[in-house]
């Protein structure tokens, strides 16, 4: 898929033939596609398709008619039908006349910048447009390592009375994600410092340096924050694995001690079934002899289940 979008002094909007000054982004272009784009900027065809490759990495690569950007960016993936976190590359290439960006997916990364929820943003203003781009993209983090933190706390809730493994395997999903997100803010890391330098091939103006420093700033602080946050799911999940054996002996130990209870009623109850030539059973010729014998069952039971609350084994 393939959009095209301009910026006027007036207004934002969506074009159908290409005019300089332009934002072309590409959604998981054809082979057709990108053949075509790359005669007309005369970009390298494998720069162009390198995102659309999920296990490329982040770089920077600066040619003659334009520089290639390649970052990792969130988005979803379902796991045991469940969505999670993972990262996926982002291409965004400068040239002459326009910014082309190329993913796999549609990503919620633009939908600030289509919807005009992004101030002082202008696709002709090239450089202002990609700092504010990996600016949004390391808010975007920020935001999936909250949502993360929070799923966490709502399995975290659960363990008090888990006894199966579905909260610890939702929490290795979740430790998993960290790992990827932590892993992708680093290798952002470096690109946004490279970007920084002097000897960054981007023009920069002073608005931009600080946008860029501010880019910075989130995607360190996003970098402490993985690290916490996979410290305290590395603890959850150790714990996890212990609460769970802890609840299902808990449950084991109950079942023993209610059978140690009935096991009382069935002796007296199995005794008194029993058939003798000459019966000479307690009780055995006394009116109500039955319910003497249940409310003599009945009694021990209940002094047998005192005798473990007062132990506090219930």
């Amino acid at each position: 898929m393939k959009q095209m979008f301009l910026s006027t002094a007036t207004e934002f909007k969506e074009i159908n033939t290409f005019e300089p000054g332009a934002w072309i982004n590409l959604v998981n272009p054809s082979q057709e596609e990108s053949v075509k784009l790359a005669k007309e900027f005369n970009i390298d065809i494998t720069d162009l398709r390198a995102p659309l490759d999920a296990e490329e990495t982040s770089r920077i690569s600066v040619e003659d008619d334009y520089t290639l950007i390649l970052v990792d960016v969130p988005t979803y993936e379902e796991r045991n039908n469940k969505s999670y976190y993972v990262t996926i590359p982002l291409g965004i290439i400068v040239t002459e006349n326009a910014v082309i960006t190329t993913c796999l997916e549609d990503l919620t990364l633009f939908d600030n910048f289509i919807k005009r929820r992004i101030r002082n943003f202008y696709t002709f203003m090239k450089t202002r447009f990609v700092f504010q781009l990996l600016y949004r993209n390391a808010e975007l983090f920020l935001i999936a390592l909250r949502s993360i933190d929070r799923q966490s706390d709502k399995i975290e809730a659960q363990l008090e009375s888990a006894t199966r493994n579905e909260q610890l395997i939702d929490m290795m999903e979740l430790e998993k994600s960290i790992v990827y997100l932590k892993a992708s803010l680093k290798l952002n890391e470096r690109i946004v410092k490279k970007l920084s330098s002097n000897a960054s091939s981007l023009k920069k103006y002073i608005e931009d340096e600080d946008l860029l420093e501010d880019t910075l700033i989130e995607t360190q602080q996003a970098i402490e924050m993985a690290g916490i946050y996979e410290n305290v799911l590395n603890a959850m999940t150790e714990t996890s694995a212990s609460i769970i054996s802890n609840n299902q002996n808990t449950i084991m130990k109950t079942l023993a001690l209610v059978t140690m209870t009935l096991d009382i009623p069935t002796v007296i109850f199995s005794a008194y079934g029993m058939n003798f030539k000459n019966n000479t059973m307690p009780l055995n010729g006394l009116d109500n002899a039955f319910w003497y014998v249940v409310a003599i069952a009945a009694t021990l039971s209940s002094c047998m289940v005192l005798y473990f609350i007062r132990k506090k084994w219930f």
